[in-house]
């Protein structure tokens, strides 16, 4: 009796048969069913969202001019007070000005603030740091010295003087925070790509004889996306608190914009008779910076690689 060979058995109308091997997933989708699975990521995105759209629909939802003052309602309580309205939820400062309107549009300040420091000191430490972990030698000594002498000055006491100099002004936190938030990039660059500095797709693109450029943007860049989106998340949140810190001492953000450290700095005065007015901003704050905070460990936490299976 002969042997039988091995069929495979197909299904009317398929075009494949049962062994044939899955399809493979995408990066990206992978990405997005490993995040679902991930509590502290889903909560951070979701809170953070909710704030990113609340502020850009600021115009649209709060209920009076943030900039309105009217002192005959000064320090109207919050709606959970027995003495406060509906028509102020979150109570007013102390010119009559609505609190939520302001905490509103203080949103945008702080995200503005954050967004913009991150692009400008993440261009900077992404840019030092790439060089000094690809070409190494005299280029790498000179950037390591400039990485750590950025490292030993103290964040807190520069930025104050450095306000103080500028002056105090959105413009002036701007720029102040992103010349100095860069370290962090530049370290974390620097060592990803000495990692993969000598990785064989480097090697076959210098072979073939790719410009410097584009071996730095093209094949080593895309590589350490996933470390840079970490670290910016995390400075984020801390150019967040610096500038609060910053307008809280009168050297930020002025007013009459509706900063949260400055809404802390104009209710200090009060907080033993109207609590609410330092806080409802600080409440605010620190959901933000939560959030962020969760975000960045979260992506930290799904595009490692041994979470990637």
């Amino acid at each position: 009796m002969s042997d039988l060979a091995p069929t495979t058995i197909t299904m009317p109308g398929d075009d494949a048969p049962f062994d044939a091997p899955r399809a493979r997933q995408s990066p990206f989708v992978g990405f997005l069913r490993r995040s679902r699975r991930h509590g502290g990521l889903m909560l951070g995105a979701t809170v953070l969202f909710v704030i990113i759209v609340a502020a850009l629909a600021a115009p649209l939802i709060a209920p009076h001019d943030p900039y309105a003052q009217n002192l005959a309602q000064r320090l109207i309580p919050p709606i959970w007070h027995p003495k406060g309205t509906w028509d102020h939820v979150l109570g007013t400062d102390k010119l009559g000005r609505d609190y939520f309107s302001r905490l509103l549009f203080g949103a945008r300040i702080s995200l503005l603030i954050g967004l913009v420091t991150v692009a400008i000191s993440g261009t900077i430490g992404t840019l030092l740091g790439i060089c000094a972990g690809y070409f190494g030698g005299k280029v790498d000594a000179a950037l390591s010295y400039v990485i750590t002498t950025r490292l030993a000055l103290p964040v807190v006491l520069v930025a104050l003087a450095s306000a103080a100099l500028v002056g105090g002004s959105l413009q002036g936190v701007i720029i102040v925070l992103g010349l100095l938030l860069w370290d962090r990039f530049a370290v974390v660059t620097r060592s990803a790509t000495q990692q993969i500095a000598r990785a064989d797709y480097v090697a076959a693109a210098q072979a073939i004889g790719c410009s410097t450029p584009r071996i730095l943007f093209s094949e080593i860049l895309p590589n350490i996306l996933n470390a840079l989106i970490v670290v910016a998340t995390l400075e984020m949140a801390h150019a967040i608190l610096l500038e609060a810190a910053l307008s809280f001492l009168g050297l930020g953000v002025q007013p009459p914009l509706p900063s949260w450290g400055l809404m802390i700095a104009e209710g200090k005065q009060y907080m033993f008779f109207s609590p609410w007015v330092i806080g409802v901003p600080a409440v605010a704050l620190v959901f933000l910076v939560l959030a962020i905070n969760l975000v960045g460990d979260g992506v930290r936490d799904v595009t490692a690689p041994e979470n990637r299976t």
